[in-house]
């Protein structure tokens, strides 16, 4: 599980939003993180992500995080100054992987309709997963308190996909397959038409389980819905 945080960056504190009052914030007399492991940091982001996915943000502790990441307290507190901090690069880890999933798969065919079939699937599929259900109920909690976690996830998460796609659908304008003025426009129909039915539904905890056949049959109608507007042929 760690080198799927290998790649992961440290993005900082929350500026001005930052509550040293907070439970799990500040270290007394952290050191600066200049010159720290890279393989370290993977180490630590793998241990909070199985603490965090299991016990949830408020459930989970540093002190939990640490042990589990067999690390010290200290050490932890070395390379994220806060809970807010390494939930940040622990949301942006996981969407990255997920952006990687979507767009790099390396069966992905040049069919349009596989395409983005696979796209389709692949976000509605982590939107209603367990772990992504939980990052995005506790980003919408702590937005107002902490609007860079808002804004680190919408960057790493939603607008990433959104112009992952805008950039293919431009590339198939370009050859003629689609025709798409707006590209950018375009990805956001398709994104809202892949969480149709079901999202919201599980953002409430309304629903709890989604079989293969009903999420496939979304995203074909989303598939089938946004290439009978802008196919070209």
């Amino acid at each position: 599980m760690t080198d799927r945080f290998s790649h992961c960056l440290i993005l900082g504190s929350f500026g001005r939003n930052f509550n040293p009052m907070m439970e799990d914030n500040l270290a007394p007399g952290h050191l600066a993180c200049d010159h720290l492991s890279p393989h370290r940091r993977a180490q630590i982001l793998a241990g909070a992500a199985e603490i965090f996915d299991r016990e949830g943000y408020e459930g989970a502790s540093m002190a939990q995080i640490a042990h589990h990441a067999k690390v010290s307290k200290g050490t932890l507190y070395n390379y994220f100054p806060s809970k807010q901090a390494l939930f940040t690069d622990y949301v942006v880890a996981a969407c990255v992987e997920l952006g990687d999933a979507t767009f790099t798969h390396p069966e992905i065919s040049k069919d349009l309709v596989e395409v983005l079939t696979h796209i389709g699937t692949t976000m509605l599929r982590m939107m209603i997963s367990p772990r992504g259900l939980s990052i995005f109920r506790v980003v919408v909690m702590e937005a107002a308190k902490f609007p860079d976690l808002a804004l680190n996830f919408y960057q790493a998460g939603p607008a990433m996909m959104l112009a992952r796609l805008a950039d293919f659908l431009t590339q198939q304008h370009a050859i003629g397959a689609l025709n798409v003025p707006d590209p950018a426009f375009a990805a956001q129909q398709f994104f809202a038409l892949t969480q149709s039915k079901v999202v919201f539904q599980a953002r409430l905890n309304l629903v709890t389980y989604i079989s293969d056949a009903e999420i496939a049959d979304i995203v074909g109608a989303a598939v089938n819905l946004f290439l009978a507007y802008y196919r070209t042929s």
